[in-house]
């Protein structure tokens, strides 16, 4: 009966301090996790799709290039190939005048990107034209 009182002594004893050992382990390991992320931006080119048959031109600026922030672990974040990504935007339903925004899409292999656990977003998310009626 003495070794079953001395196991559980040793199990369920000092419990503050084993609690406290395990929440300071716990933080550590998701500080070197969550350290060790890194962003890297690029600038690719973006498609924007425009309605040449519209009666409505963007009068305001189409941008030729968008930036993405490629985040993951440091080691594997620099690897990444930008090329393998695309970018494009589609104002071919515009059908009023005024600012019109879209989302920007981005095409890549998902597989890929998530099996290192990389993530991808565009910066802006989303696109603003200007359209006028123009002299068609």
């Amino acid at each position: 009966m003495q070794n079953k009182n001395k196991f559980s002594s040793a199990v369920f004893g000092n419990w503050v301090v084993k609690v406290f050992c395990f929440i300071a382990a716990l933080a550590i390991v998701v500080a070197i996790r969550f350290l060790n992320v890194t962003d890297r931006v690029v600038t690719i080119p973006i498609t924007v799709y425009i309605n040449p048959q519209s009666q409505y031109e963007p009068v305001s600026l189409v941008p030729e290039s968008v930036d993405v922030v490629i985040s993951g672990d440091d080691d594997i974040v620099y690897l990444v190939d930008p090329s393998l990504i695309t970018a494009s935007v589609d104002f071919s339903d515009v059908g009023e005048e005024g600012i019109a925004r879209r989302v920007v899409y981005l095409d890549y292999d998902n597989d890929i990107f998530s099996s290192y656990g990389l993530t991808i977003k565009s910066s802006p998310a989303t696109i603003r034209i200007l359209f006028q009626e123009g002299s068609k």
